[in-house]
């Protein structure tokens, strides 16, 4: 079944965000946050999923990426978490549950420390609550290169990182998507992005979440296992879910794994939360 999509253009901090709706316009709220240098699109299998199970889905486009517009860098990850805020406060959402990948699930801490009272459940995928200084300082050669040649210059390197070469290769309509929503991708937005990525600093809060929170992780994704396995003892109600065989992006490299998870977290959720 299709469910017509609504276009929103919303007032945020900085510049207007542009929000994709589809399914129950009176069933319990999904916002879906993606991974810097993607948008909404990344989300679309899920996003018809969850709107023929009922749900209200909200697909954010982060600032600078897709449709939304970008405001000056630098940006700190609380400036994303008051985004999502401005979204939920224009739509007169109260509460909320919460899907977000990388970039998105970095946030999606900050919004579970800064905003229990909006958060319905949390699922975190592929992302860290802490930068350390090694990895943080990886972010400048890919500021660099943004800034001087373009966001399409790191097209080609992000997605082999995110789905490997052999992926890519046999997947050429998901290479040229991502590709080309990479290079869309406003240079000022990536860098400001990469660098509230480079200043991330949930970690010591993060025991304070208290909404029910599922972390989910690509089985090949380099060290995310172990962190949001370390995670997993830090957050009172969480539980960590490893998908196989997937990299930084499951829920494209491995979607019926990743629906999967993600039906067992929305129907494990308490029953006043659902349809």
């Amino acid at each position: 079944m299709s469910h017509a999509t609504l276009q929103h253009h919303i007032p945020g901090p900085v510049g207007n965000l542009s929000v994709l709706e589809q399914g129950n316009p009176n069933g319990p709220a999904i916002v879906m946050s993606h991974s810097i240098l993607s948008s909404s699109m990344m989300w679309a299998q899920q996003a018809e999923l969850l709107a023929a199970c009922g749900w209200r889905v909200l697909r954010a486009d982060t600032r600078g990426h897709g449709g939304s517009e970008a405001g000056p860098a630098p940006y700190v990850m609380d400036d994303l978490v008051a985004d999502t805020i401005a979204i939920l406060d224009a739509l007169h959402i109260e509460r909320a549950h919460y899907v977000g990948l990388s970039l998105g699930a970095m946030s999606g801490f900050g919004l579970g420390i800064r905003h229990p009272e909006r958060v319905l459940s949390l699922l975190l995928c592929d992302g860290r609550a802490d930068m350390p200084e090694a990895a943080g300082a990886m972010w400048n050669e890919r500021i660099d290169a943004a800034r001087a040649q373009g966001c399409a210059v790191l097209a080609v390197p992000t997605t082999e990182r995110w789905f490997g070469k052999a992926f890519l290769d046999a997947h050429p309509d998901t290479a040229k998507r991502f590709q080309d929503t990479v290079g869309a991708t406003q240079v000022e937005g990536f860098v400001g992005c990469a660098q509230a990525i480079q200043t991330l600093n949930y970690l010591p809060q993060a025991a304070r979440i208290q909404a029910p929170t599922t972390l989910l992780t690509g089985a090949n994704d380099g060290v995310f296992p172990q962190v949001m396995g370390a995670l997993c003892q830090v957050i009172p109600n969480a539980k960590l879910e490893i998908i196989a065989d997937a990299g930084h992006l499951p829920n494209i490299d491995q979607p019926t794994a990743f629906n999967a998870a993600l039906m067992r977290h929305f129907f494990n959720t308490p029953a006043w939360s659902k349809p």
